[in-house]
């Protein structure tokens, strides 16, 4: 069959390193960084088990970009997990992967992102207006926060709707003003702040509490979900140059690069709040601007993380429907969704589902429950990725690799240790929120089965396809050679 030329509807190789870089750092740097440190201390209620939770998640989100890169170096193709999964475990690991960033990957962070960029915006969180209940529990809640945060889906969907270009002026927009914000957060924070330095100098001297207990996994699975995104760059592999090593040096640098503003952003917390004024505080920026700088400039620092966090949002936005699109043309979802706007070259039914979906999460789930959910679900997801790779190396020792995992074998198995480790803690200390994350999967399972193709050379024609319009007129190792 011949390939369509990327200029018939492929993807191009136009991304260098630095771009890719980008993309990496600005999937990872937003909402968590922002709210899930006042969970963290209610958890443990100290500043060096803090720290210590946002080092060590880092590691294992670096542990994971390492993984990550082998793969992506081997297989440069658009789609991340699901291209991953499809070659080392077959056709429902994969669609389950990109079951996964509908609901969970995309669909939910994008609601958690609009609840925060709501609550920064209103300067706190806001008592709901209306609550409906069933069953005891709240189910649906209406309020300042919910609908301001389901306005700002709607319009930015309907920007990345409109068209291609106008999405990436906008995205380019945002994320150099999130990236620039909070470099002078930082180091104005640090340098000219009024705060209280010996907080910061005993978290350097004193030994960290509770790092082995329940409370210790449970913040893991926030931690997780505030460095979503270091395996961004996989997901671009058909439209980034020399992808067998700019992949993994994207990967690897944007973690790394994220971990350590992340533990420098809270530095400036503890060094400007006690440990009590953090506790469950999901408006920390603006009580730790507050805190630093006076009231008006706190109230300033909260609309400029507002304004940050539509970078995070906008950029989910933009991602994930082509996932859903590329299923949609593999015959393992509605055909619908593989068509596009006409005129602004978009996959606009994608991204009406991923909208619509984000703003049922917005009005019927609460936002700790909310975080708890997708760190649980995508921890079942990366885990069953980075087995792949394990598979892969046992069963192709002969295929070639232009990057190998640093580390291997412990790296995979240091992630795969942690990554269970949250799974069980959050079975046993968030039952509801485990519970909806295997009720996703099994809901996807039953999904797959209403689209499967039964002719399995059917669905490898299918797949050979769609990889021959993401991989454009290139080769396989993204230089034009076959």
């Amino acid at each position: 069959m011949k390939k369509q030329s990327a200029g018939a509807g492929g993807l191009k190789r136009e991304m260098g390193l630095g771009s890719a870089f980008i993309v990496v750092v600005a999937n990872m740097l937003g909402t968590g960084v922002f709210v899930i440190p006042g969970f963290i201390i209610a958890e443990l209620g100290s500043a060096q088990s803090l720290l210590v939770c946002w080092l060590v998640g880092g590691l294992c989100a670096l542990a994971g970009a390492l993984c990550y890169a082998e793969l992506g170096a081997m297989m440069p193709h658009a789609g991340g997990e699901y291209v991953y999964l499809r070659r080392t475990f077959g056709r429902l690991p994969a669609f389950l992967s990109g079951w996964v960033s509908l609901i969970v990957g995309f669909s939910a962070p994008i609601a958690a992102a609009a609840i925060a960029f709501a609550t920064y915006m209103l300067g706190g969180e806001h008592e709901p207006w209306l609550v409906l209940e069933c069953c005891g529990r709240p189910l649906i809640n209406i309020s300042a926060t919910t609908l301001l945060a389901v306005g700002v889906v709607v319009l930015l969907s309907l920007v990345h709707y409109h068209s291609v270009r106008l999405g990436r002026r906008v995205q380019n927009l945002l994320t150099v003003f999130k990236i620039g914000f909070v470099l002078a957060f930082v180091v104005a924070g640090l340098c000219f702040g009024t705060g209280d330095a010996s907080r910061v100098s005993g978290v350097l001297t004193s030994a960290p509490s509770s790092v082995f207990s329940p409370g210790f996994a449970v913040s893991l699975i926030f931690i997780s979900f505030a460095y979503s995104g270091w395996n961004a760059a996989a997901y671009l592999g058909g439209e980034i140059r020399n992808p067998g090593r700019n992949v993994p040096l994207a990967l690897v640098l944007g973690t790394i690069s994220v971990i350590l503003l992340y533990l420098l952003l809270n530095a400036v917390y503890i060094f400007a709040l006690p440990v009590e004024s953090m506790k469950g505080a999901l408006d920390l920026g603006i009580k730790a601007g507050a805190a630093l700088f006076g009231a008006k400039v706190g109230r300033g620092v909260g609309l400029a993380i507002a304004f940050g966090l539509l970078s995070v949002i906008s950029a989910m936005i933009m991602a994930g429907p082509r996932v859903y699109y590329a299923m949609a043309c593999d015959g393992v979802f509605f055909k619908g969704f593989c068509r596009v706007n006409v005129k602004g070259r978009t996959p606009a039914r994608s991204i009406l589902l991923q909208g619509g979906l984000a703003v049922l999460m917005i009005l019927s789930a609460a936002f700790e429950t909310l975080l708890a959910y997708i760190g649980f679900t995508l921890a079942l997801s990366s885990v069953m990725t980075v087995c792949g790779l394990i598979r892969m190396r046992l069963a192709e020792p002969d295929m070639p690799r232009p990057y190998r995992t640093l580390g291997y074998p412990l790296t995979p198995a240091l992630f795969i240790a942690v990554n269970l480790w949250i799974i069980a803690y959050s079975l046993f200390s968030r039952p509801l929120a485990g519970i909806i994350g295997m009720g996703t999967i099994v809901l996807g399972i039953l999904v797959f089965k209403l689209f499967t193709v039964t002719d399995d050379e059917e669905w490898d024609v299918l797949h050979g396809e769609q990889c021959s319009v993401m991989a454009g007129s290139e080769g396989e190792d993204g230089t034009g050679n076959p």
